[in-house]
């Protein structure tokens, strides 16, 4: 609904105003000078605006848009090489690796959190099986609770791993049980004595392996459960072991997982699809353990964006639409065209 204000002049030469106890004497020419001033305002802002857009919208503008992007794609093209092209690799495909499949992780979509019975079980792989090789300096006892056990538990497993500690008052170190601010114990006491149990081979810590691989998730599991007997033509030393996900397909480190090998407390079958799923959700809870932090506080700001853009709209349509639609008309004294 369109609201009409109608504006109309005194119908004589004078309009006589009481005010302070006097009469004061507004002439007509003054309100016609007021009027044309503000049209010609009006129309001085309307010819800029009318200027500027059509400024932008001229084939001048056109011919300056498009010569720049030309001369940025040559620019690109003459530093970078062709844009959206694939990289030359100096390696070939066998030596870079079999490229993994994507698998539905339970905690890859946008709003999705991490499966804790998943983190649980495959705490309990990585602590009886790849804890012999592979430390997770990161990961602290605390981290775990909350997550996959209660404090509790974590104390008990805690207090079973003896920790070097000190000096005490006479300056020597002693040993003691762990705590919840521990670290997890490394199954070496440094580097050389790793590359010396693993025929000098190092076993990477595990902390951030699901984020320093290329494929993350997919190349860890692949990996686990991509052993396999090396094609004609392909010779392994011994010692070695063939794996077409792992770059070159020959790794030190051999098949560690296999049917029932370790015994859930849920009864959980532990194949070793299952198992490899499990310790990979949990190194990507250990790579990434604030995820399900940060996609609560996702969902929380879409609430209250979505929330403040719906009132907006509506205090909007309520406080503005009738002075947005309010149209002025002026009409002319009577007896005049």
């Amino acid at each position: 609904m369109v609201e009409t204000l109608t504006v109309r002049p005194p119908w004589n030469s004078f309009s006589y105003v009481e005010r302070f106890g006097r009469q004061v004497a507004e002439p007509r020419a003054s309100i016609r000078s007021n009027l044309q001033r503000s049209v010609r305002f009006a129309s001085t802002e309307a010819g800029n605006a009318s200027s500027n857009q059509s400024f932008l919208f001229s084939r001048s503008s056109g011919l300056a848009f498009s010569a720049l992007s030309a001369g940025s794609l040559a620019w690109y093209t003459a530093q970078y090489g062709l844009p959206f092209a694939p990289e030359a690799k100096a390696m070939t495909m066998a030596e870079h690796g079999l490229h993994p499949p994507a698998y539905p992780w339970s905690h890859a979509g946008v709003l999705e959190t991490y499966d804790h019975s998943a983190i649980r079980r495959g705490y309990q792989v990585y602590r009886e099986v790849c804890s012999t090789c592979h430390s997770l300096d990161r990961i602290a006892w605390r981290n775990l609770v909350g997550v996959s056990h209660t404090v509790d538990e974590v104390k008990t497993m805690a207090e079973e791993v003896e920790y070097t500690d000190g000096p005490d008052d006479n300056g020597d170190m002693f040993q003691r049980p762990g705590k919840l601010a521990d670290y997890m114990p490394r199954p070496y006491a440094n580097d050389e004595a790793a590359r010396a149990g693993n025929a000098g081979a190092l076993p990477p810590d595990l902390s951030l392996m699901t984020k320093a691989r290329h494929g993350g998730a997919d190349y860890v599991f692949a990996l686990l459960t991509g052993y396999v007997d090396p094609p004609a033509g392909v010779e392994v030393r011994e010692g070695m072991n063939y794996n077409p996900y792992f770059p070159g397909g020959v790794l030190g480190m051999a098949r560690v997982l296999y049917p029932g090998l370790v015994e859930f407390e849920d009864k959980t079958p532990a194949t070793t699809e299952q198992m490899a799923k499990d310790v990979v959700t949990f190194l990507s809870w250990a790579a990434e353990p604030e995820l399900d932090d940060r996609h609560r506080m996702g969902f929380q700001a879409m609430i209250i964006l979505s929330t403040l853009t719906a009132l907006s709209i509506w205090v909007k349509r309520f406080k503005w639409a009738g002075l947005k639609t309010r149209k002025i008309v002026y009409q002319p004294p009577y007896g005049k065209s």
